[in-house]
């Protein structure tokens, strides 16, 4: 029964918007995966996807996939880029990974308009600006 299943807490995770350069015409943007811990974590499985309103109407985007097979201790990853014509959505991401024999998932939103530059960190590890959320 569910009872049954053990619950792991997700800790010292964190997902990235990072911004990785722009021009005056646009700016480039990335996701990454962000390892906080003292081990690795393996078989990491990501779904990303975007949904919310735009202009009064309901809108989603595509559901992708995503497989890491390893991120290393105090390490990124980069999962995908990502345009900024959806920053003004809910951006999901859906992760699942294993320490061990143990298996772990957590969800990560980016609410709409969140990604905006004065909320830009210098995301660690990647040592970049960005907005993140986790850990």
């Amino acid at each position: 029964m569910k009872k049954d299943i053990p619950e792991h807490v997700v800790e010292d995770i964190a997902i990235a918007v990072v911004l990785e350069g722009e021009t005056p015409a646009s700016k480039n943007w990335n996701v990454y995966i962000i390892n906080l811990k003292n081990v690795a974590i393996e078989t990491v499985l990501i779904t990303s996807k975007g949904y919310g309103l735009k202009n009064g109407e309901d809108v989603k985007t595509s559901t992708l996939r995503h497989m890491i097979e390893k991120v290393e201790p105090h390490s990124s990853s980069r999962i995908e880029a990502i345009d900024e014509e959806v920053f003004g959505l809910n951006n999901e991401y859906w992760i699942s990974y294993y320490i061990g024999s143990e298996i772990y998932d957590k969800k990560f939103i980016f609410l709409p308009e969140s990604i905006v530059e004065s909320n830009l960190i210098k995301v660690p590890l990647v040592n970049k600006p960005g907005v993140m959320v986790g850990q």
